[in-house]
């Protein structure tokens, strides 16, 4: 099973970012992934974002592999978002780029 730093290796090869957008993945105890679409990089460093999405490192995965809705993730609390929404939306592009 992947872990953190796979998971952000991964997406940084595969430019899963928002260009000129910063997003934050935050997964609690198990830590941050920062697509930073300014900086054209993707870290964990826990640093300020326009939108950051709460979740565990399990349903992030879930939804990665396409097991889990991400609609139906963020209706029933599996997914909480802080910020902009509409850049929230364009984060299926970002995760469509990402085979874990």
């Amino acid at each position: 099973m992947a872990e953190l730093g796979d998971i952000t290796a991964i997406m940084a090869a595969n430019e899963a970012f928002v260009p000129g957008r910063r997003i934050k993945f935050d997964f609690g105890a198990d830590g941050v992934i920062l697509l930073d679409g300014v900086a054209a990089t993707v870290t964990n460093a826990d640093e300020a974002a326009e939108t950051t999405l709460k979740m565990t490192l399990d349903n992030f995965k879930a939804l990665a592999k396409g097991k889990l809705n991400p609609t139906m993730a963020f209706m029933t609390g599996k997914i909480k978002l802080e910020g902009d929404m509409a850049l929230a939306m364009q984060l299926q592009a970002v995760t469509a780029k990402i085979k874990l």
